[in-house]
């Protein structure tokens, strides 16, 4: 049976704290629904009302357009282990510029100052209401770790060529939405 809270409540936190993999939802009008797993070794919770993890780059910048057209987005939690529990956060979420001063803030007091390589921007949702479910029907699995294919692709590109595979695979959702990933640079230069 499913039931909905104003806020993340403490046990709410202490679940979203112990996972290792969440799930990030997003659509605009007239566009693909996107559901991209993440590992939840990036993500923070702020206070009751906010989250915000540290996304990485990648082949894709859906979430982020997503967000400039339309705003909502949902973050998924299920016990993979454990007692079973589906847990949604639904709220309004933007994208943080990296290098920006909101960014810049919560890089020090979220993550210590440390970005893992391959940061890209940080997605922050304003959580608007909480949802838990039972997750009788999601099966159970072992952790095994974490993969470094991310990592070590990152590293070995480099910040420069980072920055350009950006420019070329990051500007435009693949419904041709812009992701703004660029915008406040294109500002500071006028």
């Amino acid at each position: 049976m499913s039931k909905f809270f104003a806020s993340i409540e403490p046990q709410h936190r202490d679940f979203i704290e112990k996972q290792k993999l969440f799930f990030v939802a997003s659509a605009a009008p007239a566009s693909r629904v996107n559901v991209s797993p993440k590992s939840a070794d990036t993500l923070r919770l702020i206070d009751e009302r906010t989250a915000v993890y540290i996304d990485r780059t990648g082949s894709g910048n859906e979430t982020a357009a997503h967000m400039r057209a339309d705003g909502r987005l949902t973050f998924m939690f299920c016990a993979l282990d454990g007692a079973p529990l589906i847990l949604r956060l639904y709220g309004r979420g933007r994208a943080l510029a990296r290098g920006g001063a909101e960014y810049a803030r919560l890089l020090r007091s979220a993550f210590g100052g440390t970005e893992p390589p391959g940061a890209r921007q940080m997605i922050l949702i304003d959580v608007q209401s909480v949802q838990t479910s039972c997750g009788f029907a999601v099966p159970l699995y072992d952790y095994a770790g974490e993969r470094d294919g991310l990592d070590r692709w990152a590293a070995s590109k480099g910040e420069q060529a980072l920055d350009a595979y950006r420019r070329e695979k990051n500007q435009q959702s693949i419904d041709g939405l812009p992701t703004g990933l660029f915008e406040n640079e294109d500002l500071a230069a006028e």
